[in-house]
C-alpha cells in the first residue's frame, strides 16, 4: 500500500532553517545536499512508514501516535492517518527537544 506524503507548514519551514543554516555556515554544497536527503527521506515513507519508531519524548507522557526516523543528527517527526503521513517537525537531534515536542506536537 503505497501513502500519499504531506509535509506540513512547520515541517517545511524547519526543513528550509536547516538548509539556510548550513549555507550560511560557508557550506552551500552540504547544505542542498541535506536539504534533498531530508526531503527525500520524507517522501520514502510513503512506502514503509511504519519504519520508523516512537519519539521516546512523547512515549514519556504517553503520546504514541507519532513515529520517527533519523537523517545523520536530523529528526523527522511524522504521523499516519489512514493512507496519509504527515511530516510534523525536522529537528536538529543535538537540542533539547522534549518541550518543542511537547508544545509542537500536542497545541
Amino acid at each position: 500500500m503505497s501513502f500519499i506524503v504531506h509535509i506540513i507548514g512547520d515541517a517545511e519551514k524547519d526543513l528550509y532553517e536547516i538548509y539556510d543554516y548550513v549555507r550560511k555556515s560557508n557550506f552551500p554544497i552540504n547544505a542542498r545536499k541535506l536539504f534533498s536527503r531530508l526531503k527525500q527521506a520524507c517522501l520514502s515513507l510513503a512506502d514503509n512508514p511504519e519504519r520508523g519508531h516512537i519519539p521516546a519524548e512523547l512515549e514519556r507522557i504517553g503520546v504514541y501516535e507519532y513515529r520517527e526516523i533519523h537523517i545523520k543528527v536530523h529528526r523527522i517527526i511524522y504521523q499516519i492517518v489512514d493512507n496519509n503521513v504527515f511530516i510534523h517537525c525536522i529537528l536538529d537531534g543535538r537540542r533539547d527537544l522534549q518541550e518543542l515536542l511537547e508544545h509542537r506536537i500536542l497545541r
